[in-house]
């Protein structure tokens, strides 16, 4: 290991990477052993601090995306949103890590939550703005083409236009997958038909599995699906 070198950053730590990343004041926000209700409260709580984290970065390219798209730069919003499903990806296999939690320790920790529900999550309060936020660009966007969500699918799948409502779906694939975990890892834990921190049921979480932050986007594969199926008349015999 290289001798450290003395720190030149303004804050408080012992060097510079705890001065730059603040470590004293993130590892600080985290209960200490002392209030611990049970010590799995720890992995409870750097489960969802950490996702806050996550969500606030997806937030963060998403709102750049939407610069692009009102600067009419269909490409480099992809680009970001790419990245933002990427995020959303790493916070679905984060949950992965609550499914470990017995039944049992998550009892005694949910009576250190009040009435603390992830309903309240600042982080999915924004990311839901920011979806309609682009849900409303995008169809801004397409209106000064004179074009639907139809046909930019008619079109070549290497066109900016179609890879950027690639990029919206599969943003809006990412959100779907992580409420589809988030409603298993739920229902592993504390059981179906049972009331959740805000006294709603938790089966109520599947309502929002199926909802859609882009629907024109899956709206247009119905149509171009209807219109490829529809029977076709046979053509009339002449006598």
């Amino acid at each position: 290991m290289p001798s450290p070198l003395p720190a030149v950053l303004p804050g408080s730590g012992d060097n510079d990477y705890a001065r730059y990343m603040h470590t004293d004041d993130l590892l600080s926000l985290q209960k200490g052993p002392g209030e611990w209700v049970h010590p799995d409260e720890l992995l409870f709580q750097i489960v969802h601090q950490s996702t806050e984290l996550w969500l606030k970065l997806t937030r963060s390219h998403m709102l750049r995306a939407l610069a692009h798209l009102d600067a009419d730069r269909p490409s480099a919003a992809e680009l970001l949103l790419h990245r933002a499903a990427e995020e959303l990806r790493l916070i679905t296999e984060q949950l992965h890590m609550l499914r470990s939690l017995p039944p049992a320790r998550f009892a005694v920790i949910r009576t250190a939550l009040g009435n603390g529900s992830g309903f309240e999550s600042p982080g999915w309060a924004l990311l839901r703005s920011a979806t309609t936020e682009l849900d409303i660009a995008f169809a801004r966007l397409l209106s000064s083409l004179n074009l639907t969500a139809v046909d930019v699918y008619r079109g070549e799948p290497s066109d900016p236009l179609y890879r950027l409502a690639e990029a919206l779906v599969g943003l809006d694939e990412r959100i779907a997958l992580w409420r589809t975990e988030h409603y298993t890892v739920a229902t592993r834990i504390i059981g179906h038909g049972v009331l959740g921190t805000r006294h709603t049921p938790v089966d109520s979480l599947t309502k929002l599995i199926a909802h859609r932050r882009f629907p024109t986007l899956w709206d247009a594969r119905t149509v171009l699906t209807q219109e490829a199926t529809q029977p076709v008349c046979p053509e009339q015999v002449q006598p």
